[in-house]
């Protein structure tokens, strides 16, 4: 893919143990890294934003396959000397910015439009997606999530009523976005490995989600699912209950996870 050196020979020189405490479980396949990255749009995206790119395995596939420019943000000062190898290889497209990505603005990062490509760290990845998610205003400044999770929380992300993964998350992605699993990862492709099998969603945005206030979906998603298995009137007491459920035309006696999200944005709008 290029004359830098292996990733195995990248952690020994720079002693990249992987840190639990930080979610860290770096993919170092580089057939497996080419294949994420291909999943963008790199030829039609100015800035990919990488969340946690560790030694840089997925950065150098990201490079490799054309992205215009990369801003890679990485908590760990451990990683930043193989970080910094890489954008010298690149020279002037790849940005390497030391931080928490649950405290960074990624649109004051890019600088203008942008995706979202990473291998998210386990223990913070539903957040991450959240703050991606619930932004104030929509459309949102990015064009497109390719994105790495546990696949117990990707199909969380795309359920939909019925199913046992549906909740709040489903909820909340599939109103504003178009999302989808597209592989799973072996557990094998990671060191160490993790104990689960993970998976890569792409999440695109809804131009027009249905009309709603983001406050209120929060709200009626927290109530609902916070006591999934009771009926909805038992749910939602504290946030109205059953009058609540009676402006928006919804039996009382369902249950949260046979709602779609348009009756969610039904109730969201009652609540209003």
């Amino acid at each position: 893919m290029d004359d830098l050196p292996p990733l195995r020979a990248v952690l020994a020189e720079h002693g990249l143990d992987p840190k639990k405490a930080l979610g860290q479980n770096f993919l170092l396949d580089l057939n497996l890294t080419g294949r994420i990255a291909r999943q963008a749009s790199l030829a039609t995206i100015e800035t990919v934003v990488e969340i946690g790119p560790g030694p840089g395995g997925l950065t150098r596939a990201l490079l490799a396959h054309g992205a215009q420019r990369v801003v890679a943000v990485e908590k760990d000062p451990r990683c930043l000397p193989a970080l910094h190898a890489i954008a010298a290889r690149y020279p002037g497209r790849l940005e390497v910015v030391e931080g928490d990505a649950l405290k960074v603005d990624f649109a004051a990062i890019a600088a203008g439009p942008f995706a979202v490509v990473a291998n998210l760290p386990y223990n913070v990845g539903t957040q991450i997606l959240l703050d991606l998610v619930a932004v104030p205003e929509w459309p949102p400044r990015w064009s497109e999530l390719v994105l790495m999770f546990q696949k117990e929380v990707a199909q969380r992300i795309v359920a939909g009523p019925g199913d046992n993964h549906y909740g709040r998350l489903g909820v909340l992605c599939g109103w504003r976005t178009h999302a989808e699993i597209l592989f799973d990862v072996s557990r094998e492709a990671f060191t160490p490995p993790p104990k689960v099998t993970s998976a890569i969603v792409r999440l695109t945005p809804r131009e027009e989600p249905l009309p709603a206030s983001l406050h209120a979906m929060e709200k009626v998603t927290a109530a609902a699912f916070g006591q999934r298995r009771k009926m909805l009137r038992q749910s939602l007491k504290a946030i109205g209950g059953e009058a609540l459920l009676a402006r928006a035309e919804i039996d009382p006696q369902r249950r949260a996870e046979t709602l779609s999200v348009a009756e969610f944005a039904a109730l969201a709008n009652a609540l209003e």
